[in-house]
């Protein structure tokens, strides 16, 4: 055990314990300790300073080997958060990107986007702890374990990509959230007028109502705390892919044919030019689908020991991986076999199907739960950096780590911190302005899938696996590592253009906060 030495400025020395473990803490006491020996900081992370006469021998059942609160997650929490970082608002676009690749290229590139991250997300778990696999320091971010590996400007190049890549997610789930909610309106009004009216909707009230809904979420202090949101999305998700699915399936059996063609939208249709940027884009569309590389590290925080962490993380990789990509391969697959080439860029906003119109409600509704938790999946990582650097920086500001208790119905008390209530509150306004000021559903998605996709999922993990496991440089593993990396850079790189020349696009007939759909 690893307990924090305080110093022996009192008779005795004494250890602090996180305040989170003063009820565990007091029962293995069973009384030893009387109220006079206990001293609480007033800190942002709350000690319990105890004398080390009456430490417990078995504390361990109440912390973890670097003094935090005994973790609890399992390969299935695990798997729940990794599943509502995949799958989300890009799977409702892997229809169009089929549609650009065809029969050949979708299937084939959406497999080998699946095969390369749940290769190297394995990779990436093996760096989480330093040393030795079961008892060397553990890495509580995606940048500690970066420093831990490669340390230097690297550490400071992870940190910029990964949480502006945060931010793009959670203004590109803002706009897939509104729009989802104006497929609702819209659909309920074509329905009652007939398919008369055109039924054009705003959608800055959506965006504003999101907005309202995510920053009292945000209140929540810690990732590990909204595992019930993570579970809660993840049914969502399966939810809306399930219909999506349905929809596809029985559309085709109408149809009596598969529509599409081995390679995509033909040229005649668009010109060369514009199939080679929609194609760029499509990669850039399966990419985001399997971005989650860059909370991999938080989710494993969560995960209890024994087995290790990394043996858990890979096995809910695995699962996750699996299961998503069979969603995808299907959603996919049978959007393009029941759409063809009229696949839209959002499967069912943007009504490739139409009825039966509750269905495609219930699949909306589905997705805007979604997007709600998955919005606090990848914003709480950001939150924590945020906090954790202000409160090492200025940690005699009370504004900053004093935290007010607050008494809440049915509830408990709530530790209020006046920070965290401005910082996160003014991050959740900012993100939903700059969601109305660019809501391009598609091509937002490209830009952070081909910004995030090669830095943050291939070579960062690629390069600490080199680097812990000492890999002789020029070898032939060293050689196959630099391949892969240096093949997804270039994927990473045509993507990225294509999606930019989709925003010059759309730019053309853009006016801001005027969008209407």
């Amino acid at each position: 055990m690893r307990l924090t030495d305080l110093g022996t400025n009192q008779r005795e020395r004494t250890f602090g314990l996180p305040i989170s473990s003063f009820s565990c803490v007091l029962g293995l006491l069973g009384g030893k300790a009387g109220t006079t020996m206990l001293q609480v900081d007033e800190k942002p992370h709350q000690m319990l300073h105890l004398p080390s006469d009456v430490l417990p021998h078995d504390i361990s059942k109440c912390l973890d080997d670097d003094g935090r609160p005994k973790r609890t997650g399992t390969v299935w929490t695990a798997s729940a958060h990794i599943i509502t970082s995949i799958i989300g608002s890009g799977v409702l676009s892997l229809a169009w990107a089929v549609a650009q690749l065809g029969w050949i290229g979708g299937p084939t590139v959406i497999l080998m986007f699946a095969v390369v991250i749940c290769y190297t997300s394995s990779l990436l778990a093996d760096c989480y702890r330093s040393g030795d696999p079961i008892s060397g320091k553990r890495n509580y971010t995606y940048m500690e374990v970066v420093q831990s590996n490669l340390g230097g400007a690297k550490v400071k190049i992870c940190g910029l990509i990964q949480y502006c890549n945060l931010f793009g997610i959670t203004v590109g789930y803002t706009i897939a959230t509104s729009v989802s909610m104006m497929a609702v309106m819209r659909s309920n009004c074509f329905h009652r007028s007939g398919n008369k009216n055109p039924c054009h909707e705003s959608s800055n009230p959506y965006m504003i109502m999101f907005g309202i809904i995510e920053i009292v979420l945000s209140q929540i202090p810690d990732f590990d705390q909204i595992w019930w949101l993570s579970i809660l999305a993840s049914i969502m998700s399966f939810t809306y892919s399930s219909i999506g699915l349905g929809l596809g399936v029985s559309t085709v059996a109408a149809n009596g044919i598969f529509k599409g063609t081995l390679t995509g939208i033909s040229i005649g249709t668009i010109t060369r030019t514009q199939k080679l940027w929609k194609c760029f884009q499509a990669l850039a569309n399966i990419a985001f689908s399997y971005c989650y590389s860059f909370v991999l590290v938080e989710i494993q925080d969560t995960i209890k020991s024994p087995p290790s962490e990394a043996t858990t993380m890979k096995k809910a990789n695995l699962i996750s991986v699996a299961i998503t990509t069979s969603f995808y391969m299907l959603c996919g697959c049978m959007g393009y076999a029941a759409l063809g080439d009229q696949a839209p860029g959002n499967l069912l906003t943007e009504f490739g199907f139409r009825d039966p119109f509750w269905l495609i409600d219930i699949a909306n509704i589905a997705i805007v739960i979604h997007l709600v938790g998955a919005y606090q999946v990848f914003s709480q990582p950001l939150f924590a950096f945020i906090e954790k650097w202000l409160s090492k920086k200025c940690p005699s500001s009370t504004f900053i780590t004093k935290e007010i208790k607050v008494p809440i119905p049915c509830w408990g008390v709530y530790n209020l911190n006046l920070f965290r209530l401005v910082w996160r509150s003014a991050f959740v306004m900012v993100t939903t302005l700059v969601s109305m000021l660019l809501p391009f559903f598609n091509d937002v998605l490209g830009i952070i899938g081909a910004f995030a996709f090669w830095p943050l999922a291939v070579y960062f993990p690629v390069e600490m696996y080199i680097a812990q496991r000492r890999i002789p440089k020029w070898g032939v593993k060293w050689t196959c590592f630099q391949m892969l990396s240096l093949a997804c850079l270039m994927i990473s790189i045509v993507a990225g253009i294509g999606s930019i020349a989709g925003v010059v696009t759309d730019l053309r007939a853009y006016q801001p906060f005027k969008t209407r759909y």
